[in-house]
C-alpha cells in the first residue's frame, strides 16, 4: 500500500462509516402517508410502531454480516488484481458491504411500521 493512497482511503472509510452509524435507525423513524387526517390514536400507534421497528436488532447483525462478507469478497478481489492490494480491496469490499446492508436494514424497518400502522386499523398510503 503506498503512502498516498492510504490517507485517501481511510477519510473515505471513516466517512462512510460515520454515515452508516448516522443512518443506522433512520427506517424506524419513518412516519408513512396516511389518507385521512391525523389523531391522538395515530399519534400513539406510530410512535409505538416505530419503537416496535427500532428494536429489531437481527438486521443490524445481518448489517455486519454483510460487511465481513464484502471485506472477504474485497480482499480477495484487491488480491487478484494487477497492481491491487487486499488491504484496499478489503476496505471497499466492507464499505460496500455495510452501505447495502444499512439500507436494506432500513427499508425493512420502514416496512415493519407501515404494516404495524396498517395492522392498527390506520389507512397508509406509503
Amino acid at each position: 500500500m503506498t503512502a498516498t493512497r492510504f490517507p485517501t482511503r481511510f477519510v473515505f472509510a471513516t466517512a462512510t462509516l460515520s454515515l452508516m452509524a448516522a443512518c443506522a435507525n433512520s427506517g424506524a423513524k419513518y412516519t408513512p402517508i396516511l389518507d385521512g387526517p391525523t389523531t391522538p390514536a395515530y399519534q400513539r400507534d406510530l410512535a409505538e410502531c416505530q419503537s416496535l421497528a427500532a428494536n429489531q436488532r437481527q438486521f443490524d447483525r445481518e448489517t455486519w454480516g454483510a460487511v465481513a462478507l464484502g471485506a472477504g469478497a474485497g480482499a480477495l478481489l484487491g488480491e487478484a488484481d494487477d497492481g491491487g492490494d487486499a488491504l484496499g480491496g478489503a476496505i471497499a469490499g466492507a464499505l460496500a458491504g455495510g452501505a447495502g446492508g444499512t439500507v436494506n436494514a432500513n427499508e425493512r424497518r420502514e416496512g415493519i411500521v407501515v404494516e404495524c400502522l396498517r395492522g392498527r386499523g390506520h389507512r397508509v398510503v406509503g
